[in-house]
């Protein structure tokens, strides 16, 4: 992973002059070449390694997909972020909020419904 250097305008006062800033500009300019190089020599040997992996054989592969599936849910389930229970809570009641006023809805409708056909059969 990429090393990142943040710089802040202001963090030094300015007592550089022109030429020693122009120097520290230069300097910052080569890490950040160098660094993009070593991140394309590791993408590089990344693709590179990605390539010499034999593909498995299919009675291997169908033997162990139950496996790979549970390693691969368990990798999805570790990178959720789960809400707290001050928010999980305040889910909840807003589902309740919801589902009754769709059950009010729901049940005037019926009895508008009722009560114009019975005016109108009845």
């Amino acid at each position: 992973m990429a090393h990142v250097t943040r710089i802040k305008a202001g963090d030094k006062k300015s007592d550089e002059t022109p030429q020693e800033s122009s120097k520290n500009v230069k300097k910052a300019v080569k890490i950040a070449k160098k660094m993009v190089s070593e991140e394309k020599k590791q993408a590089k040997k990344a693709k590179k390694a990605e390539k010499e992996k034999k593909p498995m054989s299919m009675p291997v592969r169908i033997i162990t997909a139950p496996f790979r599936y549970i390693r691969d849910s368990w990798i999805e389930i570790r990178q959720v972020r789960w809400p707290n229970r001050k928010t999980t809570w305040g889910l909840v009641g807003a589902i309740f909020v919801y589902s009754a006023f769709f059950i009010i809805l729901v049940m005037l409708l019926d009895a508008l419904f009722n009560f114009i056909f019975s005016k109108i059969l009845g």
